[in-house]
Order: structure tokens, then sequence, then C-alpha cells
């Protein structure tokens, strides 16, 4: 079977794509659930699937209209009869916000709020909640839900159907790449929330925190050395987790890549996705990511922070940061020589140096998680996870450059991004052994604009690195 045919093949069926769409139509309205699922991402390129496949666009329309109407109507009921339960409940026991923000909305709207609130994507999984614990009348309720998502479901479907449509004439992709671009974003998106949930569930307040707290007190053990940590606040216990994980899946993933002695299937795979999405404008963009991303891109970022924290004294800050570039490019430098893979392509810059794992990939991770780090720690915690979200958006695009310049097999971005969490985890870990002051003030409008600047610089004038 010719991967073309491969890729085919994993094309949903007509029957499970109009079933895909009520599913995330469902989720994307139910409530609370929409704030973590990205519906129109989904529901945009489950629509471009189905148009590819020339699928009925009643059918999908019909889909999408029964999803969110049962998704609001879930939502209304839980609210209207469970009240009390439901607050206090997680989510929303710890993000009350997200309750004032829906019932603001509400009052400010009234009746017209479920009609409104279905296109407003902040409250839109929350109004229908709302609306039954505001005790809306039902049928009133009722209408407002089926004509907004009589609206709803064709605003939302028809822009990916119409993209579907017209996707492999203007691409010239081979049958079923839609499918793989749609599992590459489902498997990020998966691992961002599950990071991200994660953490949250393993701070002092997490559900997770508080389970092992109960279970090591049981343990005679375990106990004093608990508490001997315990004496200096919080338990690092996020960090020791993402230690735990990522060395171990570093390992077994290293152990996967050097017991083939060609790519693996993956590779291949991703290698072909890029080469059919080649362009002048996507390779100029991968080779301004890789001059952002390479190590006199990361200097020019960092160099202004830096500069602030030796003005401020913050000898432990910068210590720390610097000793996690400093031990990710040793750690890089190894096990590009221990390991000698050869990349898919080498440009004249690159000659001598090996692919595995992605220096790229990992200075990013720590640069970006590092920041996350430092930045949620002076935030509200109902706020954190913005820091981590946002650290995501900028790291992926860094890592990914390498598969734009054909540099990198896939497997060397998994590895390298693997590598670049151990070492944030064990900077963190150290730097969370005593309290530390708050890096408050900081000017980080003018720093930021200094690297901006100094980065512009970098990009424009000098060769990649």
């Amino acid at each position: 079977m010719s991967l073309a045919d491969m890729l085919y093949s994993l094309t949903p069926s007509p029957p499970l794509l109009i079933g895909l769409v009520l599913v995330i139509s469902l989720a994307e309205s139910l409530a609370l659930v929409g704030l973590l699922v990205p519906g129109v991402v989904l529901i945009t390129t489950a629509a471009s699937l189905a148009g590819h496949q020339d699928i009925a666009l009643a059918w999908l329309i019909g889909a999408a209209f029964v999803g969110a109407v049962l998704g609001d109507s879930i939502s209304f009921t839980l609210g209207f009869k469970h009240r009390e339960q439901v607050t206090r409940r997680w989510p929303l026991s710890q993000h009350p916000e997200w309750l004032e923000r829906g019932a603001r909305f509400f009052k400010r709207y009234g009746v017209w709020s479920v009609f409104i609130g279905r296109f407003v994507g902040p409250v839109r999984p929350v109004i229908p909640l709302v609306a039954g614990m505001m005790r809306m009348p039902p049928n009133t309720f009722i209408w407002a839900n089926i004509s907004s998502a009589a609206i709803w479901a064709p605003a939302y479907l028809l822009p990916g159907y119409v993209l579907g449509r017209t996707w492999q004439h203007h691409f010239n992709l081979p049958p079923g790449i839609e499918a793989a671009l749609l599992t590459l974003a489902a498997i990020t998106v998966v691992l961002a929330v599950i990071f991200s949930w994660g953490r949250q569930q393993a701070s002092r307040h997490g559900r997770l925190y508080r389970a092992i707290v109960v279970s090591i007190r049981r343990v005679p053990l375990l106990r004093r050395p608990w508490l001997a940590m315990s004496q200096t606040g919080d338990v690092p216990l996020a960090s020791m987790l993402l230690l735990v994980l990522a060395l171990g899946s570093l390992s077994g993933w290293t152990l996967l890549v050097i017991s083939h002695q060609e790519p693996l299937i993956m590779d291949l795979f991703v290698q072909n996705l890029f080469v059919s999405l080649h362009s002048d404008s996507m390779y100029t963009l991968g080779n301004i990511f890789a001059r952002i991303g390479d190590l006199l891109g990361i200097f020019v970022i960092v160099l202004p922070w830096g500069l602030w924290l030796l003005m401020a004294k913050r000898w432990d800050a910068l210590l720390h940061i610097g000793g996690a570039f400093a031990g990710v490019a040793v750690l890089n430098i190894i096990g590009k020589g221990v390991f000698g893979r050869a990349r898919p392509d080498t440009p004249d810059y690159l000659m001598g140096s090996f692919s595995y794992p992605s220096a790229h990939t990992s200075t990013a991770v720590v640069l970006c998680g590092l920041a996350a780090a430092f930045i949620a720690a002076e935030l509200p915690r109902q706020k954190r996870f913005w820091a981590y979200w946002i650290a995501l958006a900028f790291a992926l695009p860094m890592a990914l450059s390498r598969l734009m310049v054909g540099v990198h097999w896939f497997s060397d971005l998994v590895g390298g991004a693997l590598l670049g969490l151990v070492v944030c985890a064990l900077t963190l870990l150290h730097w969370q052994q005593q309290p530390r002051a708050t890096l408050r003030p900081c000017p980080w409008p003018l720093l930021l604009l200094a690297s901006l600047v100094l980065l512009s610089a970098r990009v424009i004038l000098l060769p990649p690195v």
C-alpha cells in the first residue's frame, strides 16, 4: 500500500463525519465543556473533510443543529434542576468567575442572552447553564435555543465546507491528507489540555495534590520527608510529576528512535505532509522561525531580560535561567554526538551537525516553559493557565520550522521537546526548594520592545547559525 493510499484509508466515512459534527457541536454547546474543547477548530476541520468528500450539506447542518440544541438543553437542565450541586463541582468550584461573567451577561441581555450568547465565545458554554440557574421559563429558552442553533449551524459549518470543496484543487495534496492534519492537530490540542489540566490539579488547590497529601499522611515512612519538604512552602508536586513523566517519556522515545536504523514511519508520514504543503512563502516563514529559535536568536531575546535581572541583583533567577540554557545546550551536544542520527537534508551551515534531538525545539521549550512558569507565579491562580497556552503558541512554530525547512525528522522534535521539559522541571525544582522574592516590579513593556527590536535585527541582517 502506498503512502497516499494509507492516508486515504484514514479519512473518516461519511456517516462517521456526520456523527463527529453532531458530537463536536454538542460538546461546543455543553456547559463548561465548551470552554475546554476547541470546538471552532474541530468543527471547521470536520466540515472541511466533509466538503472534500462532497457529503450532502443538509445532513451536516442538521447534525450540527441537533448537537447544538441538545448541548444547550442539557446545560439549561443542569442549571435548572441542580443549581447548588453544579456550583460545588469542578471546575466551577475553582473558577466562580465563569459563572459571574455569565450572570452579568444574562442580566444585561435578559431573554436575548441565550440567542446572542451562542455566538459570543467566552460566555457561550455558560449562558444556558446560567439561564437555568436564573429560572428562565423553559418555553422561552426552547425558542431561543432552536432559533439561535438554526443560524449557528450553517454559519459555523459553511466556511469549513467551502474550504474542503476547494482544498484539493488549490493545494494539490494527496488523498486523505486532511485526516492527517486533523490527527496532528488533535494530538497537539489533547496534549496541551492534559498538561494544562494536570498542572492545575498538581497545584496546592488541585484534587491530585490533596489526594497525594492524604495518601502520604497514612504512610509513616513517607510522612517525615513530605513534612520536611513542606516546611519551605508548597511541595513542588507539579514539577516533580513533570520531571518523572518527561524523563520517562524521553527515555522510552529515545530507545524507540535508536532501535530503528531508518526514519520512523511517522517521520516519513509527516515529511510527506510538509512536502505536500511546501511553498516559497512557507519556506521563508520556516527560515524566519529557524533564525528566531537558533542560538543567536535565543540570545537576543533573553539579553534585555538578563541585563534587567543583573541590574536588579536577582542573581538567583539569573543563575537558574542561565544554567537551564547551558544545561540544555550541553545535553543537545552530547545527544547529537552519541546518537549520530543523519538529517533529512543538511544545508551548508549545518554541515557536521546531527539530527537527534532537535536543539531548536529543546531550547524553545526551555525558553517558553521557564518564561511561562515565572509569569504564572506572579498571576492569580485562575489565570495561570493562560501563561502556558501562550508559551505553547510560541514554542510550537519554532519547533515546526525545522520541518518546514526540511532539516529534522518529526521524532527529533518530539525528543527535543521532552528534553526541554526535563531541563525545565529540574530548573523549577531547584528554584522551588526555598521561598523566593517576587520578580515584580518588572518593566516588561520596555524589555519586550527591546527583545523585539534585537530579534528583528537578527532575523533581517544575519544568516542562520
